[in-house]
């Protein structure tokens, strides 16, 4: 080898020795590993950037902006309550979660799909108390073995059958051909997590849910007549799950009804009385049906799409003290609605308007998005803060949203548009139609991910161009000597290794000659090698680069990159195993 592919080497046995160790960001290791390669030639500055144009990395980076428009809508918690339901324990909820994410992937692209899930699983997990670093890894796993079910589950099972037709003359692979091995896997990869899904993920919970301390907010809502929460039990509307909330009594028509029971049925027009921490405030404010019970919200004059949260820490010079939250005409004053206030863990039980600030009292105010920075100075408030994402969703366009979502999907899906057109033209329409705004749709990236993506791209591309990866894979396959079987089991091991640590479709390209060349010489068919090279490619498990969803999932699940190796590595080896068994039963040498 020359001495470049020495240095490529060495750069990606670093990045992952850095990336393991967990003590610096992945997109700082990443980046930093291309630079590298960048400052001694390997790579141009062309082939460097190469990742910032891909075409994977900006479908990435506009679903974002898709799934934003999604939840401004309120789509993600129609999803957790709806379709993801009420699970009994981490390993119901890992199976209810991934085999509908399973079915999806098999026929949709896996990105758009994870990327819709990421924040209605925060949702569902915040709801019923789960750690959600037990629900993101088993997301992106789902997502991953459904889309080796068909052959448009992932783009990698096309590129391989594009290369056994063209190269070899073979037939092309039917639809659901390759489900004789993808569904054994995929059932696998369930069974897998929910037997060791505990054991192997970690259990990480937001600081928030930590603390004993946390503020208690009293807050009144109103039941909207006619509206999806008309008619239900408390229990069915979700009113019992949410973490840190206590739904204290009810004021139905004057009468209180105190210690509700879970079976209670709400009526258009009851009045809501909670007690709790302040995500679970705007938890109960995204729930369509509920409404603040102050008249006085929807007196402001900010449109109710531009207004969010604000937490304001009532100071000694408060210009109200001594009266009413009514009687000082709170919302005249500030153009601000006062719908929750919390007083030193005190539980406040009447109506907003009828409490009296005290001097360290924290009020949780609806009001338009300058009033932070005009308050923040002020003598009136000893602190204002305004709250990330506590723009009241736009219920009336979920409909919209959704509309949009599942045509980009099936445009997509029919091949009518590129993933990265109809992710394009998806987000465009979420915004013209005002699912989303920018502001919201600039803070949905998350660059780290995009930049890891990137610096992925780049550095794969260095251990193709030096003819590192050609070497390494060759000198496995050889190993194997004349036994198929040997050979069979090396090219998974050869592919899983690169799809790790380059793209998957790079690693299948970058595999298949070298196993077409194996089968020629062992005098085999090259179909079974075909099938394992489209297996392993997507057996990108064990690190968090090898696919772009286990990236996706890394910062709202919490993870290190030896949480990936702890459930990925035996994962992969039984994929393997149980795929290197069936391959030549069905598609005999």
């Amino acid at each position: 080898m020359s001495w470049e592919a020495w240095l490529t080497l060495a750069v990606v046995a670093l990045c992952i020795g850095l990336l393991a160790g967990n003590r610096y960001p992945p997109d700082t290791v990443m980046l930093g590993g291309l630079t590298l390669l960048l400052l001694t030639g390997v790579l141009t500055p062309a082939e460097a950037l190469a990742g910032l144009a891909n075409e994977g990395m900006v479908t990435v980076a506009v679903l974002y902006v898709v799934v934003s428009g999604f939840q401004e809508t309120g789509g993600t918690a129609w999803v957790s309550q709806s379709l993801l339901g009420r699970p009994r324990s981490i390993e119901h909820a890992q199976m209810r979660l991934m085999a509908p994410v399973a079915f999806l992937s098999a026929f949709l692209n896996n990105t758009p799909v994870v990327a819709m899930f990421i924040p209605a699983v925060k949702d569902w997990a915040r709801r019923h108390g789960m750690a959600v670093s037990h629900l993101m890894l088993p997301l992106s796993y789902a997502a991953i073995a459904g889309g080796t079910c068909t052959l448009i589950g992932t783009s990698t099972n096309l590129v391989v059958n594009g290369l056994l037709v063209g190269q070899t003359g073979e037939r092309g692979l039917s639809f659901f051909e390759i489900a004789w091995v993808g569904v054994p896997t995929l059932l696998l990869t369930i069974l897998f997590t929910a037997l060791l899904g505990r054991r192997l993920l970690p259990e990480r919970h937001s600081i928030l849910s930590r603390l004993e301390d946390t503020r208690e907010y009293t807050v009144e809502m109103l039941v909207e007549p006619h509206s999806p929460l008309d008619g239900k039990r408390i229990e069915d509307a979700g009113l019992r799950q949410l973490p840190g909330m206590y739904l204290v009594e009810i004021n139905r028509d004057g009468q209180l009804m105190p210690a509700v029971s879970p079976q209670q049925q709400l009526r258009g027009g009851d009045r809501l009385l909670f007690a709790g921490v302040v995500d679970s405030v705007l938890d109960l404010r995204r729930i369509r049906g509920l409404k603040p019970a102050d008249d006085q919200v929807f007196k402001l004059q900010a449109p109710h799409h531009q207004r969010c949260l604000v937490e304001a820490v009532v100071s000694d010079s408060f210009p109200l003290l001594g009266k009413s939250i009514r009687e000082g005409r709170f919302r005249s004053h500030y153009q601000a609605a006062i719908i929750a206030v919390a007083r030193n863990g005190e539980r406040i039980e009447r109506k907003i308007g009828d409490i009296v600030p005290r001097p360290g009292d924290t009020l949780l105010l609806e009001t338009h998005p300058g009033f932070a920075e005009h308050y923040r100075n002020a003598r009136d408030f000893l602190l204002v803060s305004r709250l990330d994402n506590s723009t009241p969703p736009r219920h009336e366009r979920a409909w919209i949203a959704v509309v949009i979502m599942a045509g980009m999907v099936l445009l997509a899906a029919l091949s009518w548009l590129s993933m990265l057109q109809a992710a394009m033209l998806a987000a465009g329409l979420m915004l013209f139609a005002s699912c989303t705004t920018a502001s919201a749709a600039r803070r949905a990236v998350d660059w780290q991910v995009l930049l890891v993506i990137a610096a992925a791209f780049g550095i794969g591309l260095a251990l193709e161009k030096t003819g590192a990866a050609n070497v390494v894979a060759g000198g496995l396959v050889g190993l194997a000597g004349d036994n198929p079987w040997a050979t069979l089991a090396l090219v998974f091991l050869a592919t899983s290794l690169f799809t790790n640590l380059i793209t998957n479709n790079a690693a299948a390209a970058l595999m298949f000659p070298i196993a077409l060349a194996a089968a020629s010489r062992l005098d085999v068919s090259v179909l079974p090698f075909a099938i394992v090279i489209m297996k392993a490619a997507s057996a990108s498990f064990a690190t968090p680069v090898g696919y772009q969803t286990n990236l996706m999932v890394m910062g709202p699940g919490g993870y290190a990159f030896a949480d990936y190796l702890r459930m990925g590595i035996p994962l992969t080896v039984l994929s393997g195993i149980l795929t290197v068994l069936i391959a030549p039963l069905v598609w005999p040498f």
